[in-house]
């Protein structure tokens, strides 16, 4: 079907003149009228006026004129694709999944926005997050519960929920979400995904934070490397972007090069299901039984630093609130209100304390991962829970005991993909998250699609809109 088709089939189609753009643009339309009562995936469509907006189907138009004159822009050319709503499209409002949001269009674009029409893609619609982000689910006190379109019972995780569950239902190959603590890779393995949370400052941004990237969400990590050959290019925009990288997303692997780290055990946070350990402990025999070295490395993490991050986040979202009429505060999400509320006394020491233990974190996990080319773990310790959940542990008086395998990564700037490896005993989706040394982002992408190739697992089934 034309709407799950790759980038790659997508281009090469329109290269032979066996469909256009437009006929991709039509069969994706066709998918989100089936699929979007049920997930909830998308905000906005540029202008509100139907399932596609006059400006994105000018869009496919334009790209179909382009290749009927051999004249491609590039390997995105005519691809269809969605980005975060935190992620700006001017004349496109960015409430960041919050009923007090801001409904004001953007004027502007953001600098992944700009790479991506610069390359002829066609942009469908800004798919919906949690209120401010601060959720690893589908849980918006703006845009209600958005659901996996594997099990609408169960979470598409999140902050990039929209983008993973557009992903998973073939709104078109390639989706753009953000990260600070997790948020494109949580996605990625509650749904069975192809991700990247890439080094800080490889992607630009036109509103850094420290940790903070945007990356690409994919049933196939063919697709993550084609989108980051298009966004992951420099923009002046950003002020903490790394020097410009011109080389391909793509290099040649051979895991019996590599040296590679495993663990199971984050030192911290929720207690890992085992049936999650098993599947990321199979794929390190993968990796073994291809030559590569693979060695257990101890935990490097612990609970005083989850705790830390979770305060300081805390701290920051609680300004956020404070600066809202006592009116809009009672519309955010309840959930979000009594977790920012723990940072509301938090005195000045305390609040450099938890600062400082940023540091300390990136200092640990350089130096625990230094040693190894790629380094294995569980992406989450337990597999999807609840659509109704705000969090998998569903208590905001606790820290983020989910993220303890990824925030390290945030914060060392280290990138890290997902890859789809194997399912639980009741089907859900179990990811391994492959993270690199920083810079290494083709390395990291390249060990990943070489890892989805050989083990070969099957893509989750979508049930909603069939």
């Amino acid at each position: 079907m034309l709407a799950d088709l790759s980038a790659h089939q997508a281009t090469t189609g329109y290269a032979n003149g066996d469909f256009s753009p437009v006929d991709v643009l039509d069969a994706v339309t066709e998918r989100i009228a089936a699929c979007e009562p049920t997930i909830n995936a998308l905000w906005d469509n540029a202008t509100g006026d139907g399932p596609v907006s006059e400006h994105t189907r000018k869009a496919a138009q334009d790209s179909a004129g382009r290749w009927q004159r051999g004249e491609a822009l590039s390997g995105l050319d005519g691809v269809v694709v969605t980005v975060k709503e935190n992620i700006a499209r001017a004349g496109v409002a960015m409430p960041s999944g919050t009923q007090p949001g801001s409904r004001t269009p953007e004027e502007r674009n953001a600098p992944i926005v700009d790479r991506l029409e610069e390359a002829g893609a066609v942009i469908v619609g800004s798919t919906v997050m949690p209120d401010w982000g601060m959720l690893s689910s589908g849980v918006s006190s703006l845009h209600g519960i958005t659901r996996s379109p594997i099990n609408p019972d169960l979470t598409t995780g999140g902050s990039s929920s929209g983008a993973g569950a557009a992903a998973v239902a073939g709104y078109g190959p390639i989706h753009i979400g953000s990260d600070i603590g997790g948020s494109i890779r949580l996605p990625g393995t509650w749904l069975g995904l192809a991700t990247l949370k890439p080094s800080f400052g490889r992607v630009p941004l036109s509103v850094p934070y420290q940790g903070r990237c945007a990356g690409p969400l994919a049933r196939r990590m063919s697709d993550v490397i084609a989108a980051m050959e298009v966004i992951g290019r420099p923009d002046v925009r950003d002020y903490t972007q790394l020097p410009p990288y011109a080389g391909a997303y793509q290099t040649s692997f051979d895991p019996a090069n590599v040296r590679v780290a495993v663990h199971v055990d984050a030192g911290c946070g929720m207690d890992v299901d085992p049936q999650v350990a098993e599947v990321v402990l199979g794929v390190a025999r993968e990796f073994e039984r291809a030559g590569a070295k693979v060695e257990q490395i101890e935990p490097f993490m612990d609970d005083e630093l989850l705790s830390l991050i979770d305060l300081f986040w805390r701290v920051r979202s609680y300004n956020d609130l404070m600066k809202l009429s006592e009116e809009d505060r009672a519309h955010v999400l309840p959930y979000v209100s009594q977790w920012c509320e723990a940072g509301a006394h938090v005195t000045g020491p305390e609040l450099m304390d938890a600062y400082n233990s940023i540091h300390s974190m990136r200092k640990r996990t350089v130096s625990a991962t230094e040693p190894f080319d790629l380094v294995l773990s569980p992406v989450a310790p337990v597999a999807a829970f609840p659509a109704e959940w705000p969090m998998p542990f569903n208590d905001p008086s606790q820290s983020m005991g989910h993220i303890s395998f990824t925030v390290p990564y945030n914060m060392s700037e280290q990138p890290a993909s997902t890859v789809h490896a194997g399912y639980t005993d009741d089907g859900r989706t179990v990811g391994v998250q492959i993270a690199g040394p920083r810079f290494a982002d083709p390395i990291v992408l390249s060990a990943s699609l070489w890892l989805e190739h050989a083990l070969d697992v099957e893509l989750p089934a979508r049930t909603v809109g069939v």
